[in-house]
């Protein structure tokens, strides 16, 4: 009959274990986030384009230059999606993270002190 290894007895080898399990998933944590900065950004650039062609379009008829505009914008609504695709993902993924993490803090709570997160 096997043991499970979350009901023996701590021993330093499995604390080091557990300590390596919360950097790996906080690792995982900073990369989300960094995705989801990424999201944001790539969401931002296509509203600063349009408000420069707002700004600016009283320097040229915007029917003259719709073979341009239309393409842009088309450009920027991609943009926008992917951006909102790697917010959500990022958004999945940090949820995903923050449950396994509140796992091993409710398994062992000598790692719920360490890993103190609001």
């Amino acid at each position: 009959m096997q043991h499970s290894p979350d009901l023996e007895p701590s021993t330093p080898s499995s604390e080091k274990t557990l300590i390596n399990e919360a950097q790996l998933l906080l690792a995982e944590k900073r990369t989300s986030l960094s995705s989801m900065r990424t999201g944001i950004a790539i969401v931002a650039l296509p509203m600063s384009i349009v408000s420069v062609l707002v700004a600016t379009s009283k320097l040229y008829n915007p029917f003259d230059v719709l073979y341009l505009i239309g393409p842009l914008l088309l450009l920027c609504g991609a943009l926008i999606l992917f951006g909102i695709f790697l917010m959500l993902r990022a958004i999945l993924r940090i949820r995903h993270q923050d449950r396994l993490i509140l796992r091993i803090k409710k398994a062992h709570p000598r790692m719920g002190e360490l890993l103190e997160l609001p």
